[in-house]
């Protein structure tokens, strides 16, 4: 039996699934949604991080207790957008690569403890509140447990170690979980302190916020059901429906060079290994770290081809927070200091050796002067 992706609430109903939206409104435009009936049967079956069943309704109380919601929400669209631009013809041969215009993107500030006034307000305020993903296997995601359900992931382990360092206590948070496509919006409009959520540092990003040293390395890879004839990124993309989230790197490498694939878009990456159970798509871009806990989830798909792009995850800031960027800096310093006995070799042991094997140090950090 296949295994299938738990649609978790995201903490209100503007930041719920477009799956749960689709079931309660009925199919959204031409060629994007399937029907309600069918999203409410595909919901029944969806089976819960680590093999533990649970019913959407469930999942969706448990996080409204645990996660508080965003402010706004983005309009409902009713489905995914199923973009066919003129100008996405047939690529040329070579790959596309990811570049950047500015020079070291993940050169940050220097760590330092010293208090300004972003961590001033923290402080103040008695919690850090962090923007994450609770969809993600192994990243960020609903663990149930024999005491209840609860958040985990590697990411869920760098937000509690910041905690604990600013505020001398790792509970000390407010979790807020927000789409691929509000990370950038929920920094600068200061609903959230920190978004931790494998998010890749890039030079297009850090004109809106700010980013910590990278703490993970990964790369773009394509997801696809076993058997395919798609075999990476490649021409076998030729006239396929490919799935990403709005604003992610894989975005922005098919906006490029799509090599003749239809793209379709959601708000939510894990929306896109639903609808390839579905078969509303034949395949997903996304990154392989992502992808790998996907396809350790649900054995029916498998990552091809090789890995297309080098990118770093970094803890995003609000460009104004630099004293909160350097004390997360110097978090991440103790954090990797250790070898393997670090906390952040500690955190990949648990959370991502099983599904992403063969790591074996963090990323060195980069700094700039000033």
């Amino acid at each position: 039996m296949r295994i299938r992706a738990r649609r978790a609430a995201e903490g209100h109903e503007g930041y719920g699934s477009h799956e749960g939206r689709a079931a309660q409104e009925g199919p959204g435009p031409a060629g994007g949604a399937v029907s309600g009936m069918r999203l409410r049967r595909a919901a029944g079956r969806l089976r819960g991080w680590g093999g533990v069943s649970a019913m959407a309704v469930a999942c969706a109380v448990t996080a409204a207790v645990v996660l508080l919601p965003l402010a706004h929400a983005t309009p409902d669209t009713g489905g995914p957008a199923v973009r066919k631009p003129a100008s996405m013809a047939v690529a040329p041969a070579a790959p596309w690569s990811l570049t950047d215009t500015c020079q070291d993107p993940e050169a940050s500030l220097r760590p330092s403890d010293v208090d300004g006034a972003a961590i001033a307000r923290i402080k103040a305020a008695g919690k850090l509140v962090a923007g994450v993903d609770q969809n993600s296997f192994r990243w960020g995601y609903r663990n149930q447990t024999a005491e209840g359900s609860r958040l985990d992931g590697f990411d869920i382990d760098l937000v509690k170690a910041i905690a604990r360092d600013i505020l001398g206590d790792e509970n000390a948070v407010i979790y807020r979980a927000i789409p691929t496509s509000q990370r950038v919006p929920a920094l600068q409009e200061g609903r959230v302190d920190i978004v931790v959520r494998t998010m890749t540092i890039n030079c297009k990003r850090l004109e809106d916020v700010a980013f910590s040293t990278a703490y993970f390395e990964a790369g773009q890879q394509v997801l696809a059901p076993k058997g395919s004839a798609i075999t990476g990124y490649d021409t076998s993309l030729k006239d396929k429906r490919i799935c990403f989230a709005t604003g992610s790197t894989a975005e922005a490498a098919l906006n490029a060079q799509s090599y003749g694939s239809v793209p379709v878009t959601v708000a939510n990456q894990l929306d896109c290994l639903v609808r390839l159970q579905l078969g509303e798509v034949d395949g997903i871009i996304t990154d392989n770290a992502l992808a790998a806990g996907q396809a350790a989830q649900d054995p029916s798909v498998q990552l091809v081809g090789s890995p297309f792009t080098r990118e770093f995850y970094g803890v995003a800031m609000n460009k104004d927070a630099s004293d909160l960027v350097r004390r997360v800096n110097k978090v991440l310093e103790n954090y990797r200091a250790g070898g393997n006995d670090s906390p952040w070799m500690k955190a990949y042991l648990k959370h991502l050796q099983p599904v992403l094997p063969g790591v074996s140090a963090p990323p060195a950090p980069k700094y700039r002067d000033g």
